[in-house]
């Protein structure tokens, strides 16, 4: 019988309260109220808990406390990602971020979510994973729901509330965020 973390990761319903799960969110807790209390000369120490928090790319992650997530292990960035101020990740399911990617301040990403049905709901939630390509900008407040993919080279618009997919090289925004135009380059 599969575990509670191990429905989690697969995206079945599971039961959020599991003692090890409440563990690891105390883990990675831990780890950000840290990481959120370094100062910018604390390079060194930083460093160190990104590479303890992330489950990959925490060696050329760029960040700017404060920063939340709900595992941290569930966080797989590319080369270079830049997070600014006070982003938030609920890492449930995967997240994958790729190289030279850069969310403004507050952007918030989810790959959490809950049953319609109430009596479900109060034990039980599930997620769907997340993936971000490479080379994309996301404006600072928005924010990305369970299971959306955004496409390489593309631009999210500040405030966007991005519920579906949204294909490589184009400016999307709005809410629910959809497609303006094509990006150059």
């Amino acid at each position: 019988m599969p575990t509670e973390r191990e429905k989690m990761l697969a995206g079945a319903m599971y039961e959020p309260m599991d003692p090890e799960l409440v563990a690891l969110r105390a883990r990675a807790r831990d780890l950000c109220w840290d990481l959120n209390a370094t100062r910018d000369s604390r390079a060194d120490e930083r460093r160190r808990l990104l590479r303890e928090l992330f489950g990959t790319g925490g060696d050329t992650a760029w960040m700017q406390p404060p920063f939340y997530c709900d595992y941290g292990a569930n966080i797989h960035l590319g080369e270079r990602v830049f997070f600014n101020f006070n982003c938030v990740v609920l890492d449930v399911a995967e997240v994958r971020i790729g190289d030279f990617t850069l969310f403004g301040p507050s952007v918030q990403i989810y790959t959490a979510t809950h049953p319609m049905d109430a009596m479900e709901r109060r034990h039980r939630e599930f997620a769907r994973p997340i993936t971000i390509g490479r080379d994309v900008w996301v404006g600072g407040a928005a924010i990305i729901c369970p299971g959306a993919t955004i496409g390489d080279r593309s631009v999210i618009g500040a405030g966007a509330v991005v519920t579906r997919d949204v294909p490589e090289g184009v400016f999307a925004a709005g809410n629910p965020c959809r497609v303006i135009r094509p990006v150059d380059g």
